[in-house]
């Protein structure tokens, strides 16, 4: 009587494991998941119809900044780890109206597409459903540009050749000072923040450059922006760059002094080098200007380069002409030869600036370590892109140019130098004033009405700054 009770006891045990493994779990997993019940109400929001370029760095830019939103995926179970995940993240064809009213296309104030060749068929579906959408499309090449304008699209964004663009922009934003006598005792430095840097991780307020006395942040590049006089808040993060005025030796000091830093006197462009002459390199060389010299490399003659040849051989780069180039601009498609060609080209050169592309942003840091100067992915700057349409953000011209000027200083007088550069309410700064023979940084400084002070600023900026100051 006891086996009898065990052995029922146990086969019941086995009957339910087998029952619930065999039959009750797969039930579950045949019920379709309406993802789209675990939406929040929206209103006012994003739709996003696919995206190819890193979803969840995209989706989690979006959540800092505090922008709703809702994704959806064509591929069944991305969407379901997404919505896991707690995103916003729907399955389903963005082709079909069905699946952009579980979206509320109707009630969404933009959509950003990054679809291919389906771009054009979502456009049209979305503005049937919402013909006051704004729409913004993500393209491979900007030769489609003009046919999706035609369809409704608002704006449309080629990343290779937009990243291409601002590597071009970074390399040569001129500075224009304005030449009278001892301004040369006032120099203007570009810091790149390196990961070893023990300024990697904080804001821009609790940066020794703030507190110095003697020295003006002017702007800053932060992934691929300019921004004049950056926010106090900023974070300064590996691939930052602050543009800093102030006296020769006091720039000499704090790069010394500050390990991780590499400071770059910022000169006229001379001699470029783009390596690799596809859709980011022909951008990069039409946002040039037009009296710098460029030289192209491709392996291939299709492309038409000025150099033919494997951009990883030292002897083509040499062909190039690295040894008197002021900048390497690096627009390959394949990781892996970015980061050989960044340390060939280090190895060649210790003074040429390396501007670099890489498609994977986890790669970003190692071409720091190969010896970048300025890292920029494809997946990095497509995500700030749409949290910069989105949120409004303001974004410098990238034609425009950071000026140096002389003005008189009657206006200001009265003011410490403190008062005078570190108002915020403007994009222009007073970073010195000249009295005699002498040029003053010193932020306890006051202001005299006979003095002239030196300020720094956009084309923009200081022209509005011209509407109200005399500059002699």
């Amino acid at each position: 009587m006891n086996v009898l009770m065990v052995s029922i006891q146990l086969t019941g045990v086995i009957i339910g494991f087998v029952t619930l493994r065999v039959l009750v779990i797969p039930l579950f997993e045949r019920t379709p998941l309406n993802l789209a019940d675990r939406l929040t109400t929206k209103e006012n929001h994003v739709v996003i119809a696919e995206y190819q370029r890193d979803t969840d760095m995209l989706l989690a830019e979006l959540e800092k900044l505090d922008i709703d939103y809702v994704l959806i995926e064509s591929d069944e179970e991305e969407a379901k780890r997404l919505s896991d995940d707690g995103y916003q993240a729907i399955n389903g064809d963005p082709q079909e109206r069905t699946t952009l009213d579980r979206a509320t296309i109707e009630r969404a104030s933009l959509l950003i597409t990054d679809a291919g060749d389906k771009t054009a068929s979502i456009v049209l579906t979305a503005l049937e459903a919402n013909e006051d959408l704004r729409v913004i499309s993500f393209i491979e090449s900007t030769r489609h540009e003009r046919a999706l304008t035609e369809v409704g699209v608002d704006r449309s964004v080629a990343p290779h050749a937009l990243i291409g663009q601002q590597l071009a922009t970074k390399a040569t934003v001129p500075i224009t000072v304005d030449e009278q006598p001892n301004s040369n005792e006032i120099d203007i430095r570009e810091i790149l923040i390196r990961r070893d840097s023990p300024l990697h991780g904080i804001r821009v307020r609790d940066s020794p450059i703030i507190d110095h006395p003697n020295l003006t942040l002017v702007a800053g590049w932060f992934d691929g922006e300019m921004r004049l006089l950056p926010a106090l808040d900023d974070k300064l993060t590996p691939n930052t760059v602050l543009v800093v005025a102030g006296p020769k030796d006091e720039l000499n000091e704090i790069t010394s002094e500050t390990a991780g830093i590499r400071s770059r006197r910022i000169e006229k462009s001379s001699n470029i080098i783009v390596a690799g002459f596809g859709e980011g390199g022909a951008a990069a060389v039409e946002a040039l200007p037009e009296d710098v010299s460029v030289t192209t490399i491709d392996e291939s003659e299709e492309a038409n380069p000025d150099v033919v040849g494997d951009i990883t051989e030292p002897e083509t780069l040499r062909e190039a002409g690295i040894q008197d180039a002021s900048s390497v601009i690096i627009t390959v498609d394949d990781d892996s030869t970015t980061l050989l060609t960044i340390a060939i080209a280090r190895s060649l050169s210790r003074e040429v600036e390396i501007l670099v592309r890489v498609i994977d942003r986890e790669k970003t840091r190692p071409a720091f370590k190969a010896g970048a100067d300025y890292v920029l992915s494809i997946q990095r700057v497509s995500a700030r892109l749409v949290a910069t349409e989105v949120h409004g953000e303001r974004v410098m011209d990238p034609m425009s140019q950071i000026r140096l000027i002389r003005a008189d200083a009657a206006p200001f007088a009265g003011e410490s130098l403190m008062d005078a550069r570190r108002n915020t309410e403007r994009e222009w700064t007073v970073i010195g004033i000249s009295r005699g023979d002498t040029i003053y940084t010193d932020e306890q400084t006051t202001i005299e009405a006979d003095d002239e002070v030196l300020v720094a600023g956009s084309d923009d900026a200081i022209q509005e700054f011209e509407q109200t100051a005399r500059v002699p």
